[in-house]
């Protein structure tokens, strides 16, 4: 590999191939904090120049971590189509990109080509592409997964309802559960962000939901956000769950940081399989998130693009029924304002698409962070267009337990209409049925819970 160039009238050298990777990418914060960012906007494109140049068998034969130290590089290398992957292996980044945006490469094309593709080479192609690319491409990839419903369906777009309370007050829960019903949200999902990650607050819970959920005859899913093990328990214990979560990273390193392993994420979902409430086969929902494996020095000197889309390679190996990335929550140190969270949504959306996964998006930032909720409003409307799965629900786009804030039970009504999509197709019927919408749009009934109270 060559991995030096001359532009601008200056010669640029680099180290690696993951020093052209890390300084590559679009300005982000943490690439700085971790000392890997392009010292220029000159050294940036030299890197993209250099980067476009590079053969997808090169990434192949360079992990970002050693096959031999790291699960997650295991798993992403050994799921490989081989035959595919020998038929793109001498295809250069470059090749990929233009190939991924011609106008006669299909969405069915993308999906065979992704089974040859490393989560590095995914990282790679995103470096080269403008936002408008990664919307374009983004757009033509469609990924499904059933629960209890399908999710990603044409013409479809979805919301977790995420009714979170400061004290888990099941009451609170629930008061914040109806009136986001009544907006029509929550056909991703119903799941709770618990404060208390017992067993017992968590059965709880699942328990209120799950009475929710049978009384009104709600055709959707059910998950609390606690960890892994805690669900896992409270299903022995006879909890209902139709999903079980889990934050994950990049890197083994990572996820041993957030107290797991693969071996720990495949117990979990056989046991929801086998002792869940959901259809299946799509039981794991996984979230992640630009920086996360820097933020635990898990991230072994590598750029968060490439780190994140390693997640996604992971997520796969376990058939999720929904991933997304919490954008904006980690923080200034590693997003620091607005462009940057906007230009993280679209290329995690897209990483995660053109790896295979179900692909969501909670479009957020907190409170210390350069962005406002104009900003979100801005990036919800670019990733509807690119297609994303499904965004947030909560309570006037402010969740008063974790402290940031995201998208409301308004804007996903909003993003429907002005593109005409709806929910998932049981739960657009359950709506009609329960009258808050009429012929796909709301009625005046949206937002009064007392038609349920009732």
């Amino acid at each position: 590999m060559i991995l030096k160039t001359r532009l601008f009238g200056k010669s640029y050298q680099f180290k690696d191939l993951y020093d052209v990777m890390a300084k590559a990418n679009e300005e982000k914060s943490g690439d700085r904090l971790a000392g890997l960012a392009a010292e220029s906007a000159e050294e940036r494109v030299s890197a993209k120049v250099v980067l476009s140049n590079v053969t997808l068998g090169d990434i192949r034969n360079n992990p970002a971590v050693d096959y031999e130290k790291d699960e997650v590089t295991r798993i992403i290398q050994d799921a490989i189509n081989e035959k595919i992957y020998a038929g793109i292996k001498n295809w250069t980044v470059s090749d990929l990109r233009e190939w991924l945006l011609d106008e006669n490469t299909t969405g069915a094309d993308i999906r065979r080509i992704s089974r040859g593709l490393t989560s590095e080479m995914i990282a790679a192609v995103a470096k080269l592409m403008s936002n408008m690319d990664l919307i374009n491409a983004s757009r033509k990839i469609r990924v499904t997964a059933h629960c209890n419903t399908t999710i990603g369906e044409q013409g479809t777009l979805s919301a977790r309802l995420q009714p979170n309370h400061p004290t888990d007050d099941p009451d609170g829960i629930t008061a914040s559960l109806l009136e986001g019903l009544s907006y029509g949200v929550g056909d991703a999902v119903l799941g709770l962000n618990p404060v208390d990650d017992s067993v017992e607050s968590v059965s709880k819970i699942l328990k209120r939901f799950q009475e929710t959920k049978e009384k009104y005859e709600i055709p959707t899913q059910i998950c609390v956000l606690a960890h892994v093990t805690t669900q896992m328990e409270a299903i022995r214990k006879g909890a209902p769950a139709d999903l079980v979560f889990q934050s994950i990273a990049g890197s083994q390193k990572g996820n041993e940081a957030f107290g797991f392993n693969a071996q720990t994420i495949e117990e979990a979902r056989k046991l929801v399989l086998s002792d869940g409430t959901s259809t299946g086969p799509n039981v794991m929902y996984f979230e992640t998130g630009q920086g996360s494996e820097l933020s635990s020095e898990a991230h072994h000197g590598k750029d968060q693009v490439t780190m994140e889309a390693r997640c996604y390679g992971f997520a796969k190996k376990f058939d999720p029924f929904l991933v997304n990335t919490v954008v904006g929550f980690i923080g200034p140190e590693y997003l620091y304002d607005a462009k940057q969270v906007i230009r993280a949504g679209l290329e995690d959306h897209f990483m995660g698409k053109l790896s295979g996964i179900p692909m969501g998006v909670d479009v957020c930032y907190t409170n210390h962070m350069k962005a406002d909720q104009n900003d979100m409003e801005n990036l919800s409307v670019l990733l509807t267009a690119a297609g994303c799965n499904y965004f947030m629900g909560v309570p006037h786009g402010d969740d008063i337990m974790l402290n940031y804030q995201s998208t409301g039970y308004h804007e996903t009504a909003a993003l429907r209409e002005m593109f005409g999509l709806t929910a998932i197709k049981e739960f657009a019927d359950w709506l009609e049925k329960m009258g808050f919408t009429e012929n796909g749009k709301l009625t005046s009934r949206a937002g009064d819970a007392s038609v349920l109270l009732g």
